[in-house]
């Protein structure tokens, strides 16, 4: 099995060597992606809020079912991706799947179901291809530079994160607020993506040693106090995490800033998460994976509290998606990293997948409950009350993973 080696008591471990060719094989397919992904992000909350002028609960119930699509498949991702031992040919499908989707939200029109529908298969493509992916780069990779890794594999995602937002903006400057245009040009990324993933990503079959991957081997896993206080304390934390989305409307509406530069908020939080994203990568390796992760929710604190700031403009808007980055840096590759120091190689994809699901599960609700929340009270309100959840929820995470 292929594990982490053992070290001195009290050493600071040492990352050395160059990073595999499967982490940046990998980030190259995911910066595709997600300049696909995010062009749709970008254009949603204009397309649906400002457009279809739908309510804040059909809003938060939509980007719950984008979340939340996620949520179980990951877990069946994972499941066959080990029982299979063959991640790529299951990420293979899950790109493909997300990738097809951007040709049918032409289809669904103004219809809030059919939009619904067309996001919950983009999403289910992405759950199941996540699992195997993050599998793919910590069976990769040395045990010492698994933060490494991973933060870099993320920042070359960002780089789409950053690269969709303006593409999307560009098209809507340039054709006006027409859908087709953004979700072809969408299509066209993602699916130079998934050649990319084809020809290019390699599977390392031979550093585990396989043993029979079964459910109940699955389900074991909660049975470790390590993986199960992670589970739990992710969940908890992904509870308090509302939606990207509903940040960025918020923060246009409290910071009144012109509704033509919505598209163009996920850029901030983008450009800091891509700054950062590797250099904190590192950072975990050294000082530990699980602290980083939790000062990235501390941060995500600072970027709720600055949406109680009213009429700060960009000043407002600038300090809050610095701290919305570097929440994501802290978090998004930190969380798979730190799991994957002690998940069984057999059974990695399925623990990685169990971790993320009771997360996205978790924000799945946090974005209904928070678009219920808009509606029924101010939005100070309901961002107040965001606040103190997530502080009473970082003092009860701080007391469950104490050793960690």
């Amino acid at each position: 099995m292929y594990v982490a080696s053992a070290r001195s008591p009290g050493r600071t471990p040492r990352v050395s060597g160059r990073l595999p060719g499967t982490v940046f094989a990998l980030g190259t397919v995911s910066l595709l992606t997600d300049i696909s992904a995010e062009m749709v992000t970008a254009f949603l909350p204009v397309y649906l809020i400002y457009t279809l002028q739908m309510s804040y609960v059909q809003f938060g119930l939509i980007d719950g079912l984008y979340t939340g699509a996620t949520a179980v498949l990951r877990l069946v991702g994972g499941y066959v991706s080990d029982r299979t031992s063959r991640p790529k040919l299951v990420a293979v499908f899950g790109y493909g799947l997300s990738a097809v989707t951007k040709l049918l939200f032409p289809l669904a029109g103004a219809s809030s179901v059919g939009i619904g529908g067309v996001l919950a298969v983009d999403r289910a493509g992405k759950g199941i291809r996540t699992a195997p992916r993050d599998a793919l780069i910590s069976l990769a990779t040395p045990p010492d530079q698994l933060g490494t890794a991973f933060g870099v594999h993320r920042a070359m995602d960002t780089v789409g994160a950053l690269c969709g937002p303006l593409l999307t903006f560009l098209i809507l400057y340039q054709l006006g607020s027409a859908a087709g245009p953004v979700f072809v040009v969408s299509f066209v990324f993602a699916a130079i993506g998934l050649v990319v993933l084809l020809t290019f990503v390699r599977e390392h079959r031979g550093r585990v040693q396989r043993k029979r991957v079964s459910v109940k081997a699955g389900l074991d896993l909660m049975r470790d106090t390590k993986f199960r206080r992670a589970t739990i304390a992710a969940a908890l934390l992904g509870l308090v995490t509302i939606s990207d989305a509903f940040v960025f409307v918020v923060l246009q509406k409290v910071s009144d800033i012109p509704v033509g530069f919505l598209p163009l908020l996920p850029l901030g939080t983008a450009a800091v998460f891509l700054l950062a994203a590797a250099p904190i990568g590192r950072m975990a390796d050294r000082f530990g994976r699980w602290r980083v992760f939790f000062v990235g929710h501390v941060l995500l604190l600072v970027a709720y509290v600055m949406l109680l700031v009213p009429q700060g403009g960009f000043t407002t808007a600038a300090v809050t998606l610095a701290a919305h980055g570097l929440f994501y840096a802290c978090t998004d590759g930190v969380l798979s990293a730190y799991a994957s120091g002690f998940v069984p190689a057999d059974l990695r994809a399925t623990g990685l997948a169990t971790i993320q699901t009771g997360q996205a599960l978790t924000r799945m609700v946090s974005s209904v409950v928070f678009g219920v929340m808009l509606a029924a009270m101010a939005m100070s309100t309901a961002v107040i009350t965001l606040v103190v959840v997530l502080v009473v929820a970082l003092v009860g995470v701080a007391m469950l993973v104490r050793s960690a």
